[in-house]
């Protein structure tokens, strides 16, 4: 028996390191999962679910309070924010909402971050950031709790905008805070028309990136992940936008690409030089650009032009395009319109995929730009998650929670409808036979296993 125990007590820091250690390409640690790609393939996920019947439903749990942000996953740990507050109703507003005034709430909200089970969906720990009044209002469709958090399976960082950023070991131990002061998060033209925050961390190397493009002195800024200690911080000059930060690779150097309106662009990971820049396109930028075939997608809406862009990884200087132009020296190919509002778009085995608003689904050659078809998915009439891909699928869900399975490839063909009977605002998660669904009051587990 002492030999046993004797055993485990030695064994038990190599159990715990390797779990630690578990393939990083196939953990979901950002917005969007591996570098916001939105796809895992050999997930082994079930075909069909429901959560009335609890047909292939693993678990569901209940999260109080407000979050659009999504969960992030690594080994079996998952992580998700919320913000809390019992004078909220607790209403977000669905559909094609066109109204630009903000939720007049002033009372005090707790800014969780969460740790669940991935096996149970049990909590591992809850910490509570801050407390307070907000900072900043919201809009109706939106929550105090917009931001994803990001992980490297030591370290876990949540971003509650003017409220500030927290990292915290995996066992939730604070290690460090950031304040900003006031992120003014508003629609340029109006800026009483608070919005709240919503650019998502992004952790590559060791080091948190960070875009804050608002309303007065943005910035983009990398952090050392265990001291918090400011690597670089350079000025931006852009209008507000809520657009995360994703790194791509000219040949071995790693970049940093983000979306925009004035000041779309690259940026040395280890420096924060500017590369390249680019003016232009939707005027309230929300999508994350999406990285491969050496190329770097951006797409963006609202204003005169609504354009998806294929920009090479060795773009210099000043690409903006001229006025109806559509490619020039770095931009390989363009489209003026039809970029989406608010999803960030969908790379998978050479097609690029961009879903509307209201549900239009839109698939071009990834290369050349040709569009193969657009078409609209189901029967919702606001779609604000953004698509996912597993296994030949796409999964893309309506606000009403009717998740469409689409077939990947050059010809359009929804699979199959499920059911989560509930509001979804936040893109899924994907891992090892498991798809994780953050709906307006719980976080919900499909797997087949």
């Amino acid at each position: 028996m002492r030999t046993k125990l004797l055993l485990i007590f030695l064994l038990t820091p190599f159990i715990f390191s390797c779990a630690q250690k578990a393939d990083p390409a196939r953990q979901w640690f950002m917005y969007r999962g591996n570098y916001a790609s939105g796809v895992l393939d050999n997930a082994n996920l079930p075909e069909k679910w429901d959560t009335e019947t609890g047909e292939n439903i693993a678990w569901k749990t209940f999260i109080p309070g407000l979050g659009n942000s999504c969960p992030v996953v690594w080994g079996d740990n998952i992580f998700i924010t919320t913000a809390v507050s019992q004078a909220d109703s607790g209403k977000i507003v669905t559909g094609i909402y066109g109204s630009i005034v903000p939720v007049q709430d002033s009372s005090v909200h707790d800014w969780i971050t969460y740790c669940f089970d991935k096996n149970s969906g049990e909590i591992k720990w809850q910490k509570t950031a801050y407390s307070g009044i907000p900072k900043q209002k919201r809009h109706p469709m939106s929550t105090h709790a917009n931001c994803t958090s990001a992980t490297n399976g030591e370290y876990v960082v949540s971003f509650f905008g003017s409220e500030g950023l927290y990292c915290y070991d995996v066992n939730g131990n604070l290690q460090w805070k950031k304040d900003f002061g006031v992120l003014q998060s508003v629609f340029f033209l109006v800026p009483g028309a608070e919005w709240e925050f919503a650019s998502s961390p992004l952790i590559h190397d060791n080091v948190v990136i960070i875009q804050c493009d608002v309303f007065e002195n943005s910035f983009l800024a990398a952090y050392d992940i265990k001291t918090g200690g400011e690597i670089w911080k350079v000025k931006r000059d852009e209008y507000p936008g809520w657009c995360t930060p994703n790194v791509y690779y000219e040949g071995e150097k790693a970049r940093i690409a983000v979306n925009g309106y004035k000041h779309r662009g690259g940026y040395d990971f280890e420096t924060g030089e500017e590369l390249w820049k680019q003016s232009g396109g939707g005027d309230i930028p929300i999508p994350t650009p999406i990285v491969g075939e050496n190329l770097v997608y951006f797409n963006s809406a609202h204003g005169k032009i609504s354009p998806i862009l294929a920009i090479q990884n060795n773009a210099r200087g000043d690409i903006t395009l001229d006025e109806n132009e559509t490619s020039n020296e770095f931009v390989k190919w363009g489209k003026l319109r039809g970029g989406s509002y608010m999803s960030t778009m969908l790379l998978y085995n050479g097609y690029l995929y961009n879903a509307a608003w209201n549900g239009k689904l839109t698939c071009y050659n990834a290369v050349t730009g040709e569009e193969m078809y657009s078409e609209k998915v189901g029967g919702g009439n606001s779609y604000t998650s953004c698509p996912v891909a597993a296994d030949g699928i796409i999964y893309i869900t309506d606000n009403d929670g009717v998740v469409y399975s689409v077939k990947t490839g050059p010809e359009f063909e929804i699979l199959r409808e499920n059911q989560l009977h509930e509001t979804v605002m936040a893109t899924p998660a994907i891992s090892d036979n498991y798809l994780f669904f953050r709906t307006g009051n719980h976080l919900v587990a499909v797997s087949g296993k």
